[in-house]
C-alpha cells in the first residue's frame, strides 16, 4: 500500500509547474551539450530538425509522462502500477515508472560529478585562473581537475549536500521556492552573457550559422542525434516529469503546460547557442570543438576578453544553476519513493537518497581520476567502454532512457484505457487523435531508431 501525494503538495499555479519543469529540463544538456552537438552537425539544419522533433516527438511523450504522474499521484513506479490496475492490465506494466525512476537516479550519480566541474570552475574563475590563459594552461587546468579524486569528491559532495538541503525542506518550502528564484536568475544570467557575447563577438556569423540551414552539412547520423537530443533535453524517461505531474492540480491543462515547457526549454537552448557561438566565431575558434567546448575552448576566449574574471565567473555560475535545478528535479522522484515505500519523513528521505547517491557517485569520481579498479575493457555492441563511469553512462543514457520513453509512449497510447487518457488530456477530438497517433506510432518508431543508432546497430 502506498500513500498518494498529499493534496498540499501541488504547484501553486500553472506557471510554477512550467517554471519548475523548464528548470528541470534546462541543464547541462542545453548549455553544455546542445551548442557542441549543433556545432558538430551543421548548425542551422540541425536546429531546424531539432525543433521539428521537439514538437512531433518530445511534446507528445512529455504529455504522456505528465498524464501518468497526475492520474497516478505517486512516485513513478507506484503511479504506473496504479494506472495498470485501473486499466485492468498486467501489473508488469509498472516497469514503465520504475525504469524512469532508475534511469534518473543512475544519471544523477554521474551528473552530480559533472556539475561539480562547473562548481570547480566558478572557484577557478574567481581566483583568476583564466586571466592570460594559454591552450596549454587551460588543458592542464581541466586535466588536473578531472584526474584529482579529492577535488572531484569535494565539489560533488557540495553539490549533493545542497541538493539534499533544498528537497529536504519539503515541496513548497524547498523544491518550489528554489526553482521560483533560481530559474529566473539562470535565465537572466544567460541573457546577460548572450548580450555581452553579441557585443564583443561575431553575432552575425553566429546567427547565420544557427539559423540559416545548410542541409549539405547535415548527415543522417546528425539527424538521428537531433532526434535523440530533442527527446532527452526535456528530461523525459528520467522520472522527473512523472513526479512533477503528480504535483499538478487537476484543473491544469496538460496540453498547454507541456507546450509551454517545450517552448521555454527550446528558447533557453537557442539563447545558450547565441551566448556561446558569437564568442567562438569572434575569437577564431571552431564550432565543432566537441565536449571540450565549454570547459577548454571558452576559457581561452575569456582570457582575451575585458573583465576576464567577471565574465568567466558569471558564465560558470550560470552553468552551476542549470545543473543544480536539474539535480533537484532528478532526486525528487527517489525522495518521493522513499517517503512512500519506507514511510520516511521528508528530511530522512532526502538524506537517505543523498547518501545513496553520494556513495554511487564514487564510481564516476574514481573512474575519471584513473583508479585502476574503476577501469574496464568491455565491448558492448561495438562500443568500447573503458571505465565504470562509461558503462553507467551508456546503460542509463543509451539504454534505459530510450526504453523508458518507449514504454511511456506505449503505455499511454496502447495500454491505458482511452477514456482515462482522454479525461486527463481534455483535448478536442482532433487534437487527441493527433496525440494518440504520435504516442502510438511516431514516437515508438523514432525511439527505436534512437535506440538502435546508439547501440551501433543502425548506421548509415
Amino acid at each position: 500500500m502506498t500513500i498518494e501525494r498529499s493534496t498540499n503538495n501541488r504547484w501553486s499555479s500553472n506557471f510554477s509547474f512550467v517554471l519548475a519543469a523548464t528548470a528541470a529540463a534546462v541543464g547541462l544538456g542545453n548549455i553544455w551539450k546542445f551548442p557542441y552537438i549543433m556545432g558538430e552537425n551543421g548548425g542551422g539544419a540541425f536546429v531546424l530538425l531539432y525543433l521539428l522533433f521537439i514538437f512531433l516527438i518530445g511534446v507528445p511523450v512529455l504529455m504522456a509522462e505528465v498524464l501518468i504522474g497526475r492520474r497516478g499521484r505517486n512516485s513513478p513506479g507506484y503511479a504506473a502500477a496504479k494506472l495498470a490496475r485501473e486499466s485492468g492490465v498486467s501489473s508488469a506494466w509498472q516497469i514503465t515508472g520504475w525504469m524512469g525512476l532508475s534511469a534518473g537516479f543512475i544519471i544523477l550519480t554521474f551528473y552530480a560529478v559533472i556539475a561539480g566541474w562547473a562548481l570547480s570552475y566558478v572557484v577557478k574563475s574567481v581566483s583568476g585562473t583564466f586571466v592570460g590563459a594559454t591552450p596549454e594552461s587551460v588543458s592542464a587546468t581541466f586535466g588536473g581537475m578531472v584526474s584529482s579524486a579529492p577535488e572531484l569528491l569535494f565539489y560533488t559532495t557540495v553539490l549533493i549536500a545542497a541538493t539534499v538541503l533544498v528537497v529536504g525542506k519539503g515541496f513548497k518550502s524547498g523544491l518550489e521556492r528554489a526553482v521560483t528564484y533560481l530559474m529566473p536568475l539562470l535565465l537572466g544570467l544567460l541573457v546577460l552573457i548572450a548580450l555581452y557575447a553579441a557585443h564583443i563577438g561575431d553575432f552575425g556569423a553566429a546567427f547565420t550559422f544557427m539559423f540559416y540551414p545548410d542541409f549539405s552539412a547535415l548527415t543522417t547520423q546528425g539527424a538521428l542525434i537531433a532526434l535523440g537530443h530533442a527527446f532527452f533535453t526535456l528530461s523525459l524517461a528520467s522520472g522527473v516529469m512523472i513526479i512533477y505531474g503528480a504535483y499538478l492540480p487537476k484543473g491544469a491543462s496538460i496540453v498547454r503546460t507541456s507546450i509551454w515547457i517545450a517552448i521555454a526549454d527550446t528558447v533557453v537552448a537557442l539563447i545558450a547557442g547565441l551566448a556561446i557561438f558569437p564568442i567562438v566565431f569572434g575569437f577564431g575558434l571552431t564550432p565543432s570543438e566537441g565536449p571540450g567546448l565549454i570547459f577548454q575552448t571558452l576559457p581561452l576566449a575569456f582570457a582575451n576578453m575585458p573583465f576576464t574574471t567577471l565574465v568567466a565567473t558569471v558564465f560558470f555560475v550560470m552553468l552551476v544553476l542549470a545543473a543544480f535545478t536539474s539535480a533537484i528535479a532528478m532526486i525528487e522522484a527517489s525522495v518521493a519513493f522513499a517517503e512512500e515505500r519506507l514511510r520516511l519523513k521528508r528530511w530522512h528521505a532526502a538524506i537517505t537518497s543523498g547518501a545513496v547517491l553520494w556513495t554511487l557517485s564514487l564510481a564516476t569520481v574514481f573512474s575519471l581520476s584513473g583508479a585502476s579498479w574503476a577501469q574496464l575493457e568491455w565491448n558492448f555492441f561495438g562500443k568500447e567502454l573503458d571505465s565504470i563511469f562509461a558503462a553507467i553512462d551508456h546503460l542509463a543514457s543509451n539504454i534505459l532512457l530510450p526504453l523508458g520513453g518507449f514504454m511511456a509512449a506505449v503505455f499511454t497510447g496502447w495500454v491505458m484505457k482511452t477514456r482515462f487518457t482522454e479525461e486527463e488530456l481534455n483535448m478536442s477530438k482532433t487534437g487527441y487523435k493527433i496525440w494518440q497517433f504520435c504516442v502510438r506510432y511516431l514516437a515508438p518508431v523514432a525511439i527505436i531508431c534512437i535506440f538502435l543508432q546508439l547501440l551501433g546497430i543502425l548506421n548509415f
